[in-house]
């Protein structure tokens, strides 16, 4: 479970709304945070196994020319799954601790104590937790920007160190600007109220609040984009084109409805302990269905939060990504590609039938040719609707072999 309260649950002293929901069946919130917390970390390592499709589009897709390098949003992908298993493991480790050492967990609350390693740890994993969960935000802040910038060809291998420093930069600097509002000049400063601990929890909801709201932005615009891109190919719009954009936008909508499952819980949490941390008397009476969705909120945290990264697999993947038996033969689906539909669709040329000897007329490109949509189309289609997909466009028919020119969608079934 990712919240900022970790870091206030250091403090010798803390607001009423934070002891509400520390002193809440503890045993209890940690065993299901463990509980959760492993079976990512499990499920993480069975998709890792030897033998698995690549961890992400676009590679099997991609032509000898292109093999070498490995697309940006893939390593965009690998980063944000890295740094979500990475964030369950110090959310497993934080429980075991609090499970298994209560004695060492209880010096964390003395006001007096001279051992310092309890508040060391956890400041310590508070702070892994935030800045893991921050940077693996980041990263799919950045996932979508790229998605937008590689359909309207602004992006390049070169944009990956943007991002890498974008994403490492600011989930550092907002998590350590966070912790020393909350902590300088001592650790007794969290007594003095709420005020001083507002950044800290802005800092943390901050790249979150950015996905939740600018990502379905950049998405939409990626879909008009696809949309327009496959429309002024051929001044047409195919069936096998509709079908190609839907892929995408689906694949979107997953994404975002995983993001507002697993985190959602985390902003209505926080909302309702700000409200009775206004209250003069949080144990009144007229507040109890408050708390009671406080404390509700407060658990289903601990279970949705740890799931994302699965979930997302599923959204990429479908259930194909969690056999525990290698994958099957591929099967091939064949498409009518996009320049046989154009040309079939055509009206006859003014000059007449074309001779046998004569290839087909010349076909109007866009600026930077057809290579970078296609492998931009694949990119994004990729991974979706159960399977991974691997389209493979060729750059046009030949000789009028049409099925030459098919592209080629495989997937495993």
């Amino acid at each position: 479970m990712a919240s900022p309260r970790l870091g206030t649950f250091c403090c010798p002293t803390r607001d009423a709304a934070t002891q509400l929901a520390l002193v809440f069946q503890p045993r209890a919130f940690h065993a299901l945070c463990l509980g959760s917390g492993a079976l990512r970390l499990a499920l993480g390592l069975l998709q890792l196994r030897p033998g698995r499709r690549p961890a992400g589009p676009g590679i099997a897709s991609a032509s000898p020319a292109t093999s070498a390098r490995v697309p940006a949003s893939v390593r965009i992908v690998r980063a944000a799954t890295a740094c979500d298993l990475l964030g369950c493991l110090g959310i497993a480790v934080r429980s075991a601790v609090w499970l298994g050492f209560p004695s060492f967990v209880d010096d964390i609350s003395a006001v007096n104590n001279t051992d310092v390693w309890p508040a060391v740890f956890c400041v310590g994993s508070a702070l892994w937790i935030q800045l893991l969960y921050s940077a693996c935000f980041w990263w799919w802040f950045c996932y979508a920007v790229d998605a937008y910038l590689v359909i309207q060809r602004s992006a390049g291998q070169s944009t990956i160190l943007l991002y890498h420093l974008m994403t490492w930069g600011l989930a550092a600097l907002l998590s350590v600007e966070g912790a020393l509002m909350l902590y300088y000049p001592s650790m007794a400063r969290c007594e003095r109220g709420l005020e001083h601990a507002i950044p800290h929890y802005i800092t943390t909801y901050l790249p979150l609040l950015l996905v939740l709201v600018g990502n379905p932005i950049l998405f939409r615009k990626t879909v008009t984009a696809v949309a327009s891109l496959l429309k002024g190919r051929q001044g047409i719009y195919t069936e096998n084109e509709r079908r190609m954009g839907a892929r995408i936008k689906t694949r979107f909508f997953k994404i975002m409805l995983v993001f507002i499952v697993c985190w959602f819980s985390n902003v209505i949490n926080e909302s309702l302990l700000f409200y009775l941390e206004m209250q003069p008397d949080i144990n009144s009476s007229s507040l109890k269905q408050v708390r009671n969705a406080a404390k509700t909120t407060w658990f289903m945290m601990g279970i949705l939060n740890p799931a994302q990264g699965f979930l997302l697999s599923l959204a990429f993947y479908g259930w194909t990504g969690c056999r525990l038996t290698l994958p099957g033969p591929s099967k091939e689906i064949q498409w009518d590609s996009m320049t046989t539909s154009a040309t079939e669709g055509a009206p006859p040329s003014p000059g007449g039938p074309q001779e046998p000897g004569e290839g087909p007329a010349p076909k109007k490109e866009l600026p930077g040719g057809t290579h970078t949509s296609d492998e931009a189309l694949s990119l994004l289609s990729e991974g979706s609707g159960g399977s991974t997909i691997e389209i493979h466009i060729a750059s046009g028919s030949r000789g009028g072999k049409a099925p030459d020119s098919l592209p080629k969608v495989q997937g495993t079934p």
